[in-house]
């Protein structure tokens, strides 16, 4: 398969929260669905979706329908960890955005698949003056959270790059999951951080 290709359909798994592009998502896998499709993408060395849930419970805990946002990102297997029979330890790298063509359907193991268009990904955007103090506060986040020992992002740190910073910070922030997903969604990294930086000086995170 060529590496530009994508599963069609795609397999997905919803969750109750928002992967950003270039984020680290930590899984602890143990469904058999879900193991069978970890070990289908590391012999294909293809990614799965990762969407957030709107509605409905996916492992059955509800008799509600499943709904989840149209927009989702592909979740790349980085490292796996078997730590104990029947249960993977899994490390994805977010990539590009995708949009779901037509709604989610379960195949017969109960593993969700819709087939889906790739969104393009941010084009690289310097961030503007009015916006360095966020730069700035990102880097001394870093920093900090470096010097007791934590790697909260998968390098290479892209300072440079508004939608890179704009993304970092959407991890971060303690807002709504649909407020993440709107910022997610959006296809202009340059307002995205523009909305951040609005949010971060409203609450006093960022001054000057």
């Amino acid at each position: 398969m060529n590496p530009t290709d994508l599963p069609s359909p795609l397999p997905l798994f919803p969750l109750n929260t928002v992967l950003f592009p270039g984020a680290v998502l930590g899984l602890r896998i143990f469904e058999a669905r879900y193991l069978d499709l970890m070990t289908d993408c590391l012999r294909t060395r293809q990614p799965f979706g990762v969407v957030c849930m709107k509605a409905g419970a996916e492992a059955g805990r509800s008799n509600a329908p499943l709904q989840v946002e149209d927009v989702g990102v592909l979740a790349h297997l980085d490292e796996v960890d078997a730590e104990q029979p029947g249960i993977l330890h899994v490390r994805c790298l977010g990539g590009e955005r995708f949009r779901l063509m037509q709604p989610p359907t379960p195949r017969d193991n109960g593993l969700w698949v819709a087939p889906v268009g790739r969104i393009a990904p941010d084009v690289l955007r310097l961030p503007g003056p009015a916006v360095l103090a966020t730069v700035s506060a990102l880097a001394e986040a870093i920093r900090k959270l470096q010097a007791n020992d934590r790697v909260p992002f998968a390098p290479p740190y892209r300072l440079d790059d508004a939608g890179w910073v704009a993304n970092r910070w959407c991890e971060l922030l303690p807002i709504s999951l649909d407020a993440k997903q709107k910022l997610m969604a959006l296809e202009d990294p340059v307002i995205r951080l523009s909305l951040v930086d609005g949010y971060l000086r409203d609450k006093q995170v960022v001054v000057g």
